[in-house]
């Protein structure tokens, strides 16, 4: 059947009242009407002119409390019909609503006074008229109120006091559950994410390639004290490879983050056939086409920690695989998932001695501008052999022997566009690891170490310092660059042996271009010096070539084709490869799809 609706003339807030958005107004709980003039009334239909809506209050509701009213248990609404157009009440009613204008009725400014009332829906229209001349009588308007109006809406309040009650009743309870709600309105959820990569990647050389080292991870000297050289004849095949990322994210508070990112893949780059011992992983590699595990597509954990606030300003990340580079060295165009895109180009070449390790970052907003991180992490890698990797866990090293790094960064932001970050890095490595290795275990190192005569180091600490910049000048248009320099104490094992120290550098220079063809895309141009040695170069036993600098270009486009997928075409030219002068120029080409859920 059709029902009455009853809004308030005035704004109020008594508990009295019901507040009810896009419900049904159907007498029997959601079937269609079959009363009245045979409408189907739903709450869109309904005229909201003031603050509140008040709804039929059928026992089949649940708003607030158990259906444990005796009236719940009628299922037929015409059962319900017991105030009927021809009662005393339902004309008394009618004309306080008419003098009073207690209540807003159908869209079409009409009451229906011909369709009967549930006594509930009578008693919601009643209350509305009591809040009406009950304001009317607080604020003392000119109208007044007519003495036996009063009488009768005494008359009516004795007659409904039992219904009136029960509204009361129900609201107070609705008023507690949303009380409830707003206190307790954040429960413990866990939320899946993750990217899917694949990388079709094709490198060749103009010539053979000179490299240092018997292979990509293994180096030595020859009879001369020299550092053995091989060449590299033949151009790699191109590769097809995948990249998989699981990240899980749980919060208890709504303000705290548990995360647990797995990761599988199977990447062998081209471009490494290419490099000197302790170069794996670095020039003319893009960052998604890596084998991320000991063994190819093993699924493992790549990072676990919990972060949580101190206080206002101040959040703590703990975790036994925390990734320093998800808290260091950021910028907005190098992000791996929508900048450039080679290992060399989306951070400092000279950072980090670690990728992943068990510690801590404090992580404090001083202000709008000001932003400070430090961190104190020791090694536990997941990509490494374990041992003589993941120190942190082995006893004899633990964490404060074996590889360890303590770093702080300031970033200063003067505007929104505009981020300048000044980075410096203390890193440590003793006891059991042999040569000082580079790449991912020896930053600022870019190769393999020894103590100079072919012999192991006892152990070796360095100081990195690092400046980072990104400046959106303009929408469509920004720059962006680092520079690094890396200072490395070499301790030998060898009694009677000196230490020894190279000292090296970094460059990169970079324009990009927001939004280019897309919105979301993004171009990004990049010139790169990865490891110039300023001296030092005899303790290098691979990375120092024959003195000279190498120096890359790199052009990645990052395109949105949905919300979900991305293409991105990358190129990369790498001159004087492993720092000789005289090797041939190695391009690089790779396309590049990503899923993103």
């Amino acid at each position: 059947m059709g029902t009455s609706t009853a809004t308030v003339a005035e704004e109020t807030e008594s508990s009295s009242t019901i507040l009810i958005e896009d419900a049904s107004f159907r007498g029997d709980g959601g079937d269609e009407g079959d009363g009245g003039d045979g409408e189907d009334f739903s709450a869109s239909d309904a005229t909201m002119s003031h603050n509140l809506v008040i709804e039929s209050v059928h026992p089949d509701s649940t708003m607030g409390e158990e259906r444990q009213h005796p009236m719940a248990q009628i299922t037929n609404v015409s059962e319900l019909r017991d105030v009927q157009p021809t009662d005393w009440a339902y004309e008394a009613l009618r004309s306080l609503i008419q003098r009073y204008d207690c209540i807003a009725g159908y869209p079409d400014d009409t009451y229906r006074g011909n369709v009967a009332l549930t006594r509930f829906e009578f008693a919601a229209g009643l209350n509305a008229c009591l809040q009406q001349i009950e304001h009317q009588i607080i604020t003392s308007t000119e109208d007044g109120v007519n003495p036996d109006d009063l009488a009768g809406l005494q008359r009516l309040v004795t007659e409904f006091e039992a219904e009136l009650a029960t509204l009361n009743e129900r609201v107070d309870s609705l008023d507690r559950s949303v009380a409830v709600l707003a206190d307790n309105q954040f429960s413990t959820t866990t939320k899946l994410t993750g990217n899917v990569f694949s990388n079709l990647t094709g490198a060749f050389a103009n010539g053979d390639i000179q490299a240092e080292g018997l292979s990509a991870f293994a180096t030595g000297r020859d009879e001369n004290n020299d550092p053995v050289v091989r060449q590299i004849t033949n151009d790699p095949e191109i590769t097809l490879s995948y990249l998989v990322f699981l990240n899980l994210n749980t919060s208890f508070s709504g303000k705290d983050n548990l995360t647990l990112q797995l990761v599988a893949g199977n990447g062998n780059s081209p471009a490494n056939e290419f490099v000197s011992a302790g170069l794996f992983n670095t020039f003319g590699v893009p960052f998604t086409d890596q084998q991320p595990a000991v063994n190819a597509n093993d699924l493992v954990i790549r990072e676990l920690f919990y972060s949580f606030p101190l206080r206002d300003r101040l959040q703590l990340v703990v975790g036994p695989q925390v990734n320093w580079y998800r808290h260091f060295d950021l910028n907005r165009f190098t992000f791996f998932l929508t900048g450039t895109s080679s290992f060399n180009s989306i951070g400092s070449t000279l950072l980090n001695t670690l990728d992943r390790g068990v510690g801590a970052v404090a992580i404090w907003d001083i202000s709008e501008q000001l932003n400070l991180r430090v961190s104190y992490l020791a090694e536990n890698t997941e990509f490494l052999p374990q041992p003589p990797f993941g120190s942190a866990s082995d006893p004899d090293k633990g964490l404060f022997g074996g590889i360890n790094t303590f770093t702080t960064e300031l970033t200063v932001s003067p505007t929104d566009q505009l981020n300048l970050r000044f980075l410096y890095n203390r890193s440590r490595r003793e006891g059991g690891f042999g040569l000082f290795k580079g790449g991912a275990q020896g930053e600022p190192i870019y190769g393999f170490a020894d103590d100079g005569f072919g012999g192991e180091l006892k152990s070796a600490t360095a100081d990195t310092f690092n400046f980072n910049f990104d400046w959106l000048i303009s929408p469509g248009f920004g720059i962006f660059g680092r520079y690094s320099y890396g200072s490395t104490n070499l301790n030998p094992r060898t009694p009677g042996l000196s230490d020894g120290e190279v000292n090296v550098q970094a460059l990169q220079l970079g324009v990009a271009f927001p939004d280019l063809g897309r919105e979301g895309a993004l171009a990004t141009l990049s010139y790169q010096i990865p490891f110039s040695v300023l001296d030092g170069s005899n303790f290098l036993v691979s990375g120092g070539g024959d003195g000279g600098v190498q120096y890359e270009f790199e052009a990645t486009y990052y395109y949105p084709l949905t919300n979900n997928l991305a293409l991105v075409p990358a190129f990369y030219l790498i001159a004087n490869p492993n720092n000789f002068s005289d090797n041939p120029t190695i391009y690089v080409g790779n396309i590049r799809t990503q899923f993103s859920f």
